[in-house]
């Protein structure tokens, strides 16, 4: 993998990937594939099918582990062991199949195993739960009611959640896997507008596509 657009402004280099490697029965995926990420940019993340796109971010979040190769963040190498390390990281991936569960309401899924507790401690505070999630949703201007089911959300909002999500565990780099296929071009609007907020709070972003047309509404770098 070559970068072939250079950012125009300098961030600070949050993620490098060096010399990955990851073969699965009878399939070399990664041979010593590099991978930088910057603050503060949507590093888009291209190729065909099969090219290795998501395997080397599954990787980077915890699902698969490498065979070689060094992964650094903010200057010190890690190793990540599995999807909770990652997190406790700052690292979150929103895969192609969301990751909420339907019967639950907005707020519930943001904070799901993390909720508040009441006096009691086997009691969640529902209403302090509500109050946090509205709180995220001010900070990316979402308009979101934390009370409302999953299942009622349109695709669109379910990413929307996805990513208050995200922001909940202090991400500092989110990763995007395709998250416009199902989208409309109203809808794609709304994200890209998402995307330019995080942006601006120095989140690193990337975003898989296959879609090149979009790429440049809103990508600084390409990979």
């Amino acid at each position: 993998m070559n970068t072939l657009a250079p950012t125009s402004e300098i961030h600070e280099i949050l993620l490098r990937m060096e010399g990955i490697y990851k073969s699965f029965p009878g399939v070399q995926a990664l041979s010593d594939c590099q991978f930088e990420l910057r603050s503060g940019e949507v590093h888009a993340l291209v190729g065909e099918n099969g090219a290795g796109k998501s395997t080397l971010m599954k990787i980077l979040g915890g699902i698969y582990h490498k065979d070689a190769g060094h992964v650094y963040l903010d200057g010190k190498e890690v190793n990540i062991t599995g999807p909770r390390m990652a997190q406790e990281l700052g690292i979150s991936i929103i895969h192609q199949e969301l990751n909420l569960m339907p019967h639950l309401t907005v707020a519930q899924n943001i904070f799901i195993g993390r909720e508040p507790r009441s006096k009691v401690s086997f009691v969640v505070d529902d209403k302090t739960t509500n109050e946090q999630a509205e709180r995220l949703f001010g900070m990316l201007n979402l308009q979101l009611d934390p009370n409302t089911k999953v299942s009622d959300l349109t695709v669109a909002k379910q990413q929307m959640v996805e990513i208050a999500k995200a922001l909940s565990f202090n991400a500092k780099i989110l990763v995007m896997d395709e998250p416009t296929a199902a989208l409309t071009d109203t809808e794609i609007e709304e994200l890209f507008s998402i995307t330019k907020q995080l942006r601006e709070k120095g989140v690193g972003v990337v975003h898989i596509s296959h879609r090149l047309e979009e790429l440049k509404l809103f990508s600084t770098r390409l990979t």
